[in-house]
């Protein structure tokens, strides 16, 4: 299993428990849906891309990866500035998040750049 792999599931755990918790606790269910839709696809479409059928469809798995990731990062900000989540739990998210968007936009360009040479 790669990092991106590694980190992607991982965070995935973290939004399931979040969304869970908002629901349960907070009685917040609109958000708490978008966070756990956007938040899990980030380490499904990078599984996904795993087995891509192309390079080209590979790079289209993680620009979209890339795209839930940003979508995440929305809605944990929202979350936050809207009290629904603690400070330090949603900068604990956020500090994960950015982190797969650093590696997901390195990897996409490198993907690119590489697909490029062939």
């Amino acid at each position: 299993m790669s990092i991106l792999e590694e980190k992607s599931y991982a965070f995935s755990i973290r939004i399931v428990k979040c969304s869970k918790y908002l629901q349960q606790e907070k009685k917040e269910f609109i958000l708490s849906k978008q966070v756990l839709r956007s938040g899990t696809a980030i380490g499904a479409l990078i599984a996904e891309g795993k087995y891509a059928q192309s390079k080209a469809d590979f790079i289209n798995k993680l620009y979209v990866a890339l795209k839930e990731a940003n979508e995440t990062k929305y809605w944990l900000k929202l979350l936050q500035d809207c009290s629904y989540l603690e400070i330090k739990i949603a900068e604990s998210l956020l500090k994960d998040v950015r982190e797969l968007i650093r590696i997901l936009s390195s990897s996409t360009k490198t993907a690119k750049e590489n697909s490029n040479e062939i």
